[in-house]
């Protein structure tokens, strides 16, 4: 699937822009050197993933507190079942859960199990 320029424009920057959470999630991703090879800022589509496994179809997204508002959270469903379409399974984790030590392991232990399991067709 070609992605179209402007997603990737946007991919670059915010590649640059990442978040706290994100950073500790890409680190901790890195570091675990989990089975498979995740990207972060990657493009699908019109959108820009915040981490996607393009062997295993997992897309990991790191949700702030702007997700928690009724119009950005119907626009991620939106984007879940279009993602759904692709054959792509999507994990969502708040950032708080990453930036608190004692809860980071759980949401590795998580993507580690759905990356044990079979990918999506």
């Amino acid at each position: 699937m070609r992605e179209p320029s402007n997603a990737i424009d946007r991919a670059k920057r915010l590649r640059r822009r990442m978040t706290l959470p994100e950073i500790l999630l890409w680190q901790e991703l890195r570091r675990k050197q989990l089975s498979k090879h995740f990207r972060r800022q990657h493009p699908v589509g019109p959108y820009v993933l915040d981490f996607y496994c393009s062997r295993a179809r997992l897309c990991v997204e790191v949700d702030g507190e702007a997700h928690n508002f009724v119009s950005v959270a119907m626009r991620d469903e939106r984007r879940d079942a279009w993602l759904t379409t692709q054959g792509i399974s999507v994990l969502r984790f708040n950032a708080t859960d990453i930036l608190e030590d004692r809860l980071i392991d759980g949401v590795l232990h998580m993507i580690e199990a759905a990356l044990a399991g079979p990918p999506p067709r």
